[in-house]
This record gives structure tokens, C-alpha cells and sequence, in this order.
């Protein structure tokens, strides 16, 4: 067999690391760049003048004859603010903030602006009527984290969900909807992934990190109610700023390391009475500085990790009873799943002037990883996954006293490629199937994944605002795209035999060569197809017009519109092949009056499909601050946002149709056939030869090949928001803190499913044989004469939510060193899809469709939420800090079958564990800094991860037992050792600031 092995970063990319980062010395404050706006009211025609504390940058706007003033487009960052009547202030700014500070002649700034008037202090923002939250720099750097995914503090914003999954994967959620609705933009460049699931380029299944969080300046979260300007998005918006250089030279170094030896054993490791040998290595350097005082930056990040993530193998139980074969027995030993990945960023900032910033920046990643390990997945039949990234921005920013223009040129090129890492045949040994699926027990040989997916090409956006109409900031905007789409796809690459163990050992075949299989899937290329790289030449355009407007000293609207066009000739100049046309026209199972769809709705002939251009979104918010004094603030608004179809399902009718999947049967004592009769032959061990496969493809073309078809009426997914909260800014401990209370409803539609098309002799989805059958009884065995089963996509999916959020905060100051965040989330989320284990569930076998399916509560959305977050310095140069989480449990995936007279009436019935809790976590983190008397500043942190070791467990019973009176006992009880937390684990972190 032929193996693929992960590369790992060598001790010498590191000392480099260190070594960049040692050649300069020199203390430095790091500004970030994307836009922030401050306007007020100051003396009538005064000059104001803001001056960036870091790079110099300065500004003069003069205030209109009432006495307002606005200077939008600066780079967040600390400003001393200045007018010839007043007084010089300090204020901080943060990123996508609309802040508001009087100066000169108009009534004195009320009394919690004057706490944060120090350097580093932030200027609180809470006139917006977007529902969001800011994540400081303070506590990206002082928070505990398992790993350096600088998304994983986006929990600590109300309404928003940071997921680490069972494979070591991450992902964002907010409401009702999966992480496919998140978008994440930094600098102002959206970073969304048009091919794979993940809302986000690389996370679709990735232990790796989008950006190395060391080039994170802060960001911001929105939940809902976002302006116009924000784009293919449908739940969560994040807006990160990356830090630039300043006129200090410096820098960072930091190392951090865990280890098996450093962790309690997983629940899985206890039972096996073994420990897998694992650790984690996060290592990484940033430098940046000035290479002309005021006008010329430089700043480099860089970021290394190595996992080896423990991973238990468990083979499933064997029909009659028997025991794993020994030569099975060595496959199941507990394991470990490597992992590798290096990050690299850097930009380049160039202010000639007060009305000229310009930047470029740069981001590489490249990763490579061993998964899909675990359960009945052994090493061996895993996959070598490589994950690649490079992203370019040059953005220009021209500033003139009414208006501003906030240019990007951009450019991409994204590669997700998982490849089985052995060649040959792969072995499934299942039980007897309950058809269409079978129960695993063990896979070895040669895995399924075959896949080479990104995207690739370059956008121009342009952001123009407008100020010369009083009370009035106009923002207009357009972006353009041309991304070529890929989606390569070879499935199942290996051929998979399905060996039924427990018929085998029953016949007394206990070594592999002795045993038949009962099953062939393979994968062939249709006979006389050309190129099967599937490509997408897209062509996205979209345009914003946005105000907002100052009706009064305290009411202001958000008014907004925007719209959006795609244009995706891969989807809408696609032909289906003539042979599955005249199959389809000529199959009487999908004509006539018992079916419940018109077959030609699904058949495209290049001309037929358009692209969807009815994305009207308009966005509406308010803001009423009843004192005019920021004390006491009323918002809220509604809109639509429109996301996007993924080309990972829009190409499935062309890589089904050019490679499809094929079976052949076997006639075994427990899975019989008629030899000679559609795809059953007698077995042979020829067939373990590729060779002879393709040679039957080629002598049954199509036989047993599965259909894909998508509605050529397609539709792009979208959300409707509305929201009404109120802000509130009050003193306590002697200090200020921020209130804030969200009523939200999102109601989202349009999502993709996949159902069934086959259907009986008379048209019907369930068995006329069986009057008043609700369930079961699907045509599996009436698949397309010629062909396999049909699988028809269409719009569908919806999901309800209502929500109430809370968020109290008390940030960080020189004058009172500590911060608390306190954000609480309520969520009562249904949906209209059996949404199976957490996953982003798009395929339903067991209705015909959505049509007038109950909503079931959403699988993987606890009713409450709490996080709580914070850090003090103390003494002796310490930092505290932590992290708690606190979820009720999560809504399981069940088919009920207890509450009925028959399995033919079975039904969807998703139900609530009865635990304490669904997820509880604890991390702690305690950091000491070495005043060294110098610029350089050594230090040293301990992490606790999970301090009190906690388990909430994810895999429960979720059988009821048959029509009553039978019932299953054990129903709502665990029955696995998987649990959401990792195990309580310690991290070693060192390293020094220069």
C-alpha cells in the first residue's frame, strides 16, 4: 500500500522565527487598520484634529455651523483629540466603532467618558443598533484557549457558539443556523468559503487556525441587524482588524506545549486501560516598526502548531455474538491523529499624508493532517488532508473633508484536498444491513476520500461615504468578483468491500482470505467522459447604499439597501446527459397523477436555469439615547441577508453523472441476490482487481449509478432579522459598566435538501401496499431503469429562532486593571430538518420532501447559555485569568416509535437529555512578566484547561424501544465515552516581549 504522510515543521522554521524576531529590540504599541468613525459636536467651524498616539497619522476636519463634526475611516487605535477651545483628549477606538465625543464650546461629555480618557482605555460604543459586541486585543492575549483560533473568544459576545468538535475541528455558530451562515472579515475583506461547509475559507474540517491570532488586533461580533455593507452572510458577522507596524520597533516570541503526560486520560483511554501518547506544540514570533517615521510600517506574524490528538478505536458489536477476529483485534489499540500547520502574515502601511493610507498585506497557511480516526475508522483507512491558503489585500483609503473612499484590490487562492493515505482495497465490516444503510464495525485498507476542492481568483471592492449633508453619513459601496470555483471529487476512490463479520464467523471464515463479501462499492469515470475537474467560472456583483441619519441630538436610523447577483454558469449552463434525459422521460414511475413532482423541473438543457436576481436586502435599525448622554439607549431594527448555494452541492449532478458511485452485489446466505439479474454476480476474487471492475463498468455502463438532479428554479438562502434591545451604562464598584438586554427573532429559509426521487410503479413515495404508512416503505428498490437511485435537491430548509440575550461588561483600565464579561444567551431554535448529530444535516430519505414537516427543536442549541470571562493584573507583575462555560444540554436527533401502533407511522421526535448540564468547562491561566529594566520582557504562563475535569457527555440512547407497549429502558441513557470538554489539561506557555 501506498501511504501519505503529513509533513511536520522542523526545529529550524522555528529558530528562524526566533531568531527574525531577536535581530530587533525595542518596545513597541502595535495600531490596527480598518475603519472606525468619531464625530460629536465641538465650537461652530472649529478645526478638530485627531493624531494616532502610535503612527502619527493625523486628521483635521472643521465642524459644520451647528457645530457638528464626523471623521470617519480611522484605523482603530488610541487619538489625542484637540480643538483650539478645549482641552486635549485620549480616546481609544475600536474596530467597526462609531464613537461620540463633544469638545469645545458643546455640554460637557458625561461622566464615564471621563474614566476612559487614558491611553488604552476604550471609548464605549452603545448608540449602535447593530446587536453586537467588541473582543479586545487585552483579552485575545490574557483569556485561556486551547488553541491559538483567535474565533474562540467570539463566545464571550451573547448569542454566538465556539464548537470544538470530537475530531479536534472547530466552528462558529449563532442562533438557529449552522457555522455554513458565519462570515468572518478582516480588514474589511469577507473570507467566506464558496465551496465547502465552515461559513469561512479552511474550516470546514480543520484543527488549524484561520489566521495566526498573534496579527489579530481585535474584532468585533454582530449577531444580527448588521449595515448594508455586510455581505453573504446569514447569522454571525465578524469583523477583524490586523495589527500593523507603529513608530516603535517591536515585537513577540512565545512557545507553549502540552502533552499526554500534562492531561487527564480520556474516559475512552480509562476503559482501555491505555494512553495515547500526544501533545501539542504552538510556537510562533511577530516583529513590526517603522521604516520611515510616521509614514512607512512594517509588520510580520508568524505561527507554528503540531498536534497529536488521541484517538480510540472501537470496533461495533458482531451479529451472533463472536468475538473480533484476532487478526481485527491489533487495528482497535488506542492511536493518535497528527497535525500540522504554519501561518505566516504581513502587511506593509504606507500614510504620505493625512489624506492617503495605503496597505498591503499578505497571508499564507499550509497544513496537513492524519483524520478521519476513530470509532470503526482505524489508522490505516484514514485520510491525508492538506489545507492551503494564500490571500493578498491592497487596500488605498483617500480622505477628504465631506468624503472618504476605501478602496481593495484582492486576491485568492484557496485548496482543500483530503486524499485516502493508502492505495488498495478498503474493507467494511459491517452487520445486517437495514436497508439503505448498514451498521459499521470496523473499516481497514484503503479509505474513501479522494478530493481536491478551493477556489481561486480576485475582487475589487470600493466603499465610498459621504458627509456633506447635515446629520447625514452616506456610505455607497460595490464589490466585483471573478473566482474560478473547483470541486474534484473521486468517490469512493478505493474500492470498499462490505464483509458481513458476523456471516462470515457463523460459516467459520475467521481470516480475511477466507471471507466474501457481500458488496462492492467503487467508483468508475463514465466511459467516454472528458475533464472531471469540475469548475465554476463565478461572477459575483454586489452593490449598498447606506444612511445614516441624526434626526435628533438623541434618535438615530440606519437605513439601508442593498443587492447582490451571482452569476454561476457551472450550475446555470450545465446539460444533463441525454442518456439520463431519455431515461428519466421514459421512466413511468416519476409520471402520472400519484407524483408529488414534475420530473422537468429537475432536467436542464443549458438554457433553462437563470441566476437568482430577486437578493433585494434592505436593512432598517434605530437608536434613541433618552438623555442624549449615552446613559440609556433604545435600539433595535430588522433586515434580510441573503448567503449563498455551496458548490459542493451545486456540482454533485456533474461529479455523480461523470463519476458515479457503482455497486455490485454478491449472493451470501444473508444477503441474497439472483445471480445474473441487474447487478448480482457470484463472487470471485478477480473482483479484488480494479482492472475487472472498470471492465464491468464498461459492460454495464451506468448500472447502479447514482443521479443527482437540482431544481433548476433554484433559489439563494436567506435570513429576515428583527431585534429590539436597550443599552444601559451605570456605575458600580467604582467603576462603569455596560448593560446590554436583545429580544432577537431570525427566521431563516431557502437552505438546501436533498430527498429522494425514486418512487413506486404507481408514483407514490410510500409502499401502496401498505394503506395509511406515514414512514418507511420508500421506493429504494425501484431505482432509474438503467441507472441507480435518484437523489433530487431543492430549496427547503428552515430554521426559527427566538432569542434574549444579555451582556454585562466592565472593561479594562489603567486606573482599574481588571475586566468581567458576562454574556448570557436564551435560544429556543426549531427547524424543519432531521438535523442528525450536530451535523449540517441536507439530505432527507424519509419524507418525500419538506412540505409541511413539523419543526423539530434544533439539535446542538441548548435552551441556556452562560459565559463567563475576565483577567486582573495582581502583584509581583501577575496576570489572572479565565474562562467559564455553562450550557443546558443539547437537544438530541430521535426517531419515535413507541408513540404509535406500527413502525409504518414512525416519526422525527428530537428530545432534551435529562442531565444537569450539557456543557460545563473551567480554564484558568495565571502569566508573570520580567521587568527586566529593558525593552525586553520575558514571561512565563500556566494554563489549566477544564480545571475540575468535567464531562458532558454527547452520545446517548436515543432509541424508545418499538410501538408501545414495547419500550426501551435504557432510552435518554449515555452510551459512549465521547464527551464535549477536552480532559483537564495543563499548558506550558514562555516567551518575551521586545
Amino acid at each position: 500500500m501506498k501511504s501519505r504522510n503529513p509533513k511536520r515543521p522542523t526545529p529550524r522554521l522555528l529558530a528562524c522565527a526566533l531568531a527574525a524576531a531577536l535581530a530587533v529590540g525595542a518596545p513597541a504599541v502595535y495600531a490596527q487598520s480598518t475603519s472606525a468613525t468619531l464625530r460629536g459636536q465641538a465650537a461652530a467651524s472649529q478645526d478638530i484634529t485627531v493624531v494616532n498616539t502610535a503612527t502619527g497619522l493625523t486628521r483635521v476636519v472643521k465642524a459644520d455651523a451647528n457645530g457638528n463634526y464626523i471623521i470617519a475611516g480611522l484605523p482603530p487605535g488610541t487619538y489625542r483629540v484637540t480643538s483650539a477651545s478645549a482641552p486635549t483628549r485620549t480616546v481609544t477606538l475600536a474596530v467597526s466603532q462609531t464613537a461620540y465625543l463633544n469638545v469645545g464650546a458643546a455640554p460637557a461629555q458625561p461622566a464615564q467618558l471621563e474614566a476612559v480618557e487614558v491611553v488604552g482605555a476604550p471609548l464605549p460604543e452603545v448608540r449602535t443598533s447593530e446587536v453586537s459586541s467588541n473582543v479586545s486585543q487585552a483579552q485575545i492575549e490574557a483569556l485561556p484557549q486551547q488553541s491559538r483560533n483567535f474565533l474562540s473568544f467570539a463566545d464571550t459576545v451573547p448569542g454566538v457558539m465556539f464548537d470544538q468538535l470530537q475530531d479536534g475541528s472547530t466552528r462558529v455558530r449563532s442562533g438557529a443556523q449552522n457555522s455554513n451562515g458565519v462570515n468572518v472579515f478582516i480588514d474589511g475583506v469577507g473570507q467566506k468559503n464558496y465551496v465547502l461547509k465552515g461559513g469561512i475559507s479552511g474550516q470546514d474540517s480543520s484543527r488549524g487556525n484561520p489566521f495566526p491570532q498573534v496579527a489579530i488586533g481585535e474584532y468585533k461580533v454582530i449577531t444580527s441587524n448588521y449595515k448594508a455593507e455586510y455581505d453573504q452572510i446569514s447569522s454571525a458577522a465578524i469583523t477583524a482588524v490586523t495589527k500593523s507596524g507603529t513608530n516603535e520597533f517591536g515585537g513577540s516570541v512565545f512557545y507553549d506545549r502540552s502533552s499526554d503526560h500534562w492531561r487527564s486520560m480520556t474516559k475512552a483511554e480509562e476503559e482501555a486501560g491505555v494512553e495515547s501518547d500526544t501533545a501539542t506544540e504552538q510556537f510562533g514570533m511577530s516583529v513590526g516598526g517603522p521604516i520611515l517615521k510616521d509614514r512607512l510600517f512594517y509588520f510580520v506574524a508568524y505561527e507554528g502548531k503540531t498536534i497529536d490528538s488521541p484517538r480510540t478505536i472501537t470496533a461495533g458489536q458482531i451479529n451472533g455474538g463472536f468475538a473480533l477476529p484476532s487478526f481485527l483485534v491489533p487495528y482497535t489499540a488506542p492511536t493518535a491523529s497528527p497535525f500540522s500547520e504554519d501561518l505566516w502574515f504581513g502587511k506593509v502601511t504606507w500614510q504620505p499624508d493625512g489624506d492617503n493610507l495605503v496597505e498591503l498585506s499578505v497571508k499564507t497557511r499550509d497544513e496537513t493532517e492524519i483524520t478521519g480516526i476513530g470509532g470503526a475508522d482505524t489508522f490505516e483507512y484514514s485520510t491525508s488532508k492538506d489545507n492551503k491558503s494564500t490571500r493578498g489585500d491592497l487596500r488605498w483609503q483617500y480622505n477628504q473633508e465631506n468624503w472618504l473612499n476605501d478602496a481593495h484590490l484582492t486576491f485568492e487562492d484557496e485548496e482543500w484536498a483530503p486524499i485516502a493515505t493508502n492505495s488498495g482495497p478498503g474493507y467494511r465490516f459491517t452487520g445486517t444491513p437495514s436497508s439503505p444503510f448498514d451498521g459499521a464495525i470496523l473499516n481497514i485498507g484503503g479509505g474513501r476520500d479522494f478530493q481536491r476542492k478551493g477556489q481561486k481568483g480576485w475582487a475589487i471592492q470600493d466603499d465610498f461615504n459621504w458627509f456633506g449633508f447635515e446629520g447625514h453619513t452616506i456610505k455607497a459601496g460595490m464589490k466585483y468578483k471573478a473566482v474560478e470555483i473547483q470541486a474534484f471529487e473521486q468517490q469512493p476512490y478505493n474500492p470498499q468491500y462490505s464483509i458481513d463479520l458476523g456471516e462470515q464467523l457463523s460459516l467459520g471464515n475467521d481470516d480475511l482470505n477466507e471471507m466474501t463479501p457481500w458488496r462492492t462499492q467503487f467508483g468508475a469515470l463514465v466511459p467516454g467522459y472528458g475533464d472531471r475537474n469540475i469548475t465554476t467560472d463565478a461572477k459575483q456583483f454586489g452593490i449598498y447604499i447606506q444612511d445614516d441619519w441624526q434626526v435628533t441630538d438623541k434618535l438615530l436610523l440606519n437605513l439601508g439597501l442593498r443587492w447582490d447577483y451571482e452569476k454561476n454558469p457551472g450550475w446555470e449552463n450545465y446539460v444533463t446527459p441525454p442518456g439520463i434525459v431519455a431515461a428519466l422521460r421514459a421512466w413511468p414511475n416519476v409520471h402520472g397523477p400519484n407524483v408529488d413532482y414534475n420530473i422537468e423541473n429537475y432536467i436542464s438543457d443549458g438554457n433553462n436555469r437563470d441566476a437568482d436576481m430577486d437578493n433585494w436586502a434592505p436593512r432598517l435599525g434605530f437608536s434613541y439615547d433618552f438623555g442624549g448622554d449615552e446613559r440609556h439607549v433604545l435600539f433595535g431594527g430588522a433586515g434580510r441577508t441573503y448567503d449563498r448555494n455551496l458548490w459542493d452541492y451545486l456540482q454533485l449532478e456533474q461529479s455523480k453523472s461523470s463519476f458515479p458511485t457503482y455497486e455490485i452485489r454478491y449472493n451470501t446466505p444473508l444477503h441474497p441476490c439472483t445471480v445474473g439479474t441487474g447487478n448480482c454476480v457470484a463472487w470471485d476474487p478477480s473482483y479484488l482487481n480494479p482492472a475487472v471492475l472498470d471492465a464491468f463498468v464498461a459492460n454495464n455502463p451506468n448500472l447502479g449509478a447514482e443521479v443527482n438532479l437540482i431544481n433548476n428554479d433554484l433559489k439563494t438562502p436567506y435570513s429576515d432579522q428583527f431585534s429590539l434591545g436597550m443599552r444601559n451604562t451605570f456605575g458600580m464598584l467604582g467603576n462603569d459598566w455596560t448593560l446590554s438586554t436583545t429580544v432577537v427573532h431570525i427566521r431563516s429559509k431557502d437552505g438546501i435538501v436533498f430527498s429522494l426521487g425514486n418512487r413506486w410503479p404507481d408514483g407514490s413515495f410510500r409502499d401502496p401496499n401498505v394503506p395509511g404508512a406515514t414512514w418507511g416503505n420508500q421506493p429504494w428498490g425501484f431505482p432509474i431503469p438503467g441507472y441507480g437511485t435518484l437523489i433530487k435537491a431543492d430549496n427547503g430548509i428552515e430554521t426559527r429562532l427566538n432569542q434574549f440575550l444579555l451582556g454585562l461588561e466592565k472593561g479594562y483600565t489603567t486606573d482599574s486593571p481588571w475586566s468581567l464579561s458576562i454574556a448570557y444567551t436564551y435560544s429556543d431554535a426549531e427547524e424543519n430538518r432531521f438535523n442528525a448529530a450536530d451535523a449540517d444535516e441536507h439530505y432527507l430519505f424519509d419524507y418525500p420532501n419538506l412540505d409541511n414537516q413539523p419543526f423539530q427543536t434544533s439539535v446542538g442549541v441548548p435552551k441556556n447559555r452562560l459565559v463567563v470571562s475576565g483577567f486582573a493584573d495582581i502583584f509581583w507583575d501577575m496576570q489572572v485569568s479565565g474562562k467559564l462555560v455553562v450550557a443546558s444540554s443539547y437537544p438530541k436527533d430521535s426517531v419515535n416509535c413507541h408513540d404509535t401502533t406500527s413502525f409504518n407511522n414512525c416519526f422525527f421526535d428530537s428530545f432534551i437529555p435529562d442531565v444537569d448540564y450539557g456543557y460545563k468547562e473551567l480554564d484558568l491561566a495565571i502569566k508573570k512578566s520580567v521587568d527586566t529594566g529593558t525593552s525586553l520582557r520575558p514571561w512565563i504562563r500556566v494554563d489549566v484547561l477544564n480545571v475540575f475535569n468535567w464531562r458532558s457527555w454527547t452520545d446517548y440512547d436515543t432509541w424508545r424501544g418499538g410501538p408501545s407497549p414495547d419500550i426501551n429502558t435504557n432510552f435518554g441513557d449515555v452510551n459512549g465515552f465521547n464527551h464535549r470538554e477536552v480532559p483537564r489539561t495543563y499548558k506550558l506557555s514562555f516567551g518575551f516581549d521586545f
